[in-house]
């Protein structure tokens, strides 16, 4: 290819991107520091008159808080299904890796289904109601926890392959033993990797909507996402309003997104690379 092609062909991706991404965020962000009788409007334009930090107070104290509760209760569920994922998934990645047996090919065809098949939304309520977990946040995490285990577990034994088996053997012959010998030894070589599996699956759970509504139900139970479902209703008519929910929830998966986006392309091709 010539590199004017190149040249052309990477500014019309740049461009593109932007159409996509940042032009939909720039008319979030402008609409967010309106005025409600400018924002009703739904004009793209800049407004006269810089109504952010009121607007911004107004959401936060809407239904009693409601939306600093929901930031709370989206921290708890993402920290806790994020390290459940990474700590079972990183054990089940290095026995799958590490022990070979007859059971191998069907529980990574298990693993694997884990991605393909949908989630099966009664049955799952009806298990939660069973165990008496259903509507509450210990059971919405086991829930995530499940759902994202596949991918984390595909991750991590990709790039367990690549460790040298000299080093368990060492390890080994030290007087380590199985739970010493992974999370003294095997754990902290996963750092890039791990740190991969943190950033993607935190902002999945984080922004998920579908899962804490079917398993979540309740307004005092309602995570960021669902503060927008909530808030919808009531404030239709005030897009000032609407459009600052919107803005609040996004920036804190965006920033993470942002700050960590090189660690995510390492973590997801140094496995692939080296296997």
């Amino acid at each position: 290819m010539r590199p004017t092609t190149k040249v052309l062909g990477g500014a019309a991706a740049v461009v593109a991107s932007a159409v996509v991404f940042l032009v939909p965020f720039a008319f979030i962000l402008v609409t967010a520091m309106k005025t409600p009788a400018e924002a009703n409007l739904l004009e793209f334009t800049w407004p006269t008159e810089i109504a952010l930090v009121d607007n911004v107070r107004t959401v936060l104290e809407t239904r009693d808080y409601l939306l600093v509760i929901a930031f709370i209760n989206s921290v708890i569920l993402t920290v806790a299904s994020v390290t459940g994922m990474v700590v079972l998934g990183a054990m089940v990645a290095f026995v799958l890796q590490r022990r070979k047996t007859r059971w191998n090919g069907l529980i990574n065809l298990l693993v694997l289904s884990g991605l393909i098949i949908p989630p099966a939304v009664v049955p799952t309520i009806w298990v939660l109601q069973g165990i008496g977990l259903f509507r509450t946040m210990p059971g919405l995490i086991l829930v995530q926890i499940a759902f994202g285990l596949s991918f984390t577990i595909l991750l991590l034994r990709a790039f367990i392959a690549t460790i040298p088996r000299d080093l368990d053997e060492a390890a080994t012959l030290d007087g380590a033993g199985p739970l010493r010998l992974f999370f003294r030894v095997i754990f902290p070589v996963l750092r890039s990797v791990v740190v991969t599996v943190v950033v993607v699956q935190s902002v999945a759970v984080f922004n998920d909507f579908q899962n804490a509504l079917y398993f979540l139900p309740g307004e005092r139970n309602a995570t960021v996402q669902l503060t927008l479902y909530n808030f919808q209703s009531q404030l239709s008519t005030q897009y000032n309003l609407l459009f600052t929910n919107i803005l609040l929830i996004t920036i804190p998966p965006l920033v993470m997104f942002l700050f960590f986006n090189r660690q995510i392309v390492a973590g997801m091709t140094s496995g692939a690379v080296k296997g």
